[in-house]
């Protein structure tokens, strides 16, 4: 599915995955990445979930996520609209 790599505790995951995700170049990934319009959040799992990672990649009004096993192999992949702050809820 995809290639995830870990540098130390963290994850990478390439700019080209990325850019597929939210239809970006890769030059505009690393821009984006560079500016903090394009945010990641790392989760690792618990109880039944353990040894395995949730990695919610945000950008504008989309979300991309990846989870991955204990080898880091993606196990699912989904893209869907960012969730709305509650104070921008009507």
């Amino acid at each position: 599915m995809t290639k995830v790599e870990r540098n130390g505790s963290d994850f990478v995951v390439a700019a080209p995955v990325l850019g597929e995700a939210f239809g970006l170049a890769e030059d505009e990934v690393r821009k984006a990445m560079h500016d903090a319009a394009l945010t990641s959040r790392c989760e690792a799992g618990q109880e039944a979930d353990e040894g395995c990672w949730r990695l919610s990649f945000r950008y504008k009004d989309r979300v991309f996520r990846l989870t991955l096993d204990a080898a880091w192999k993606a196990l699912t992949s989904a893209s869907f609209a960012a969730p709305r702050p509650p104070h921008d809820r009507g």
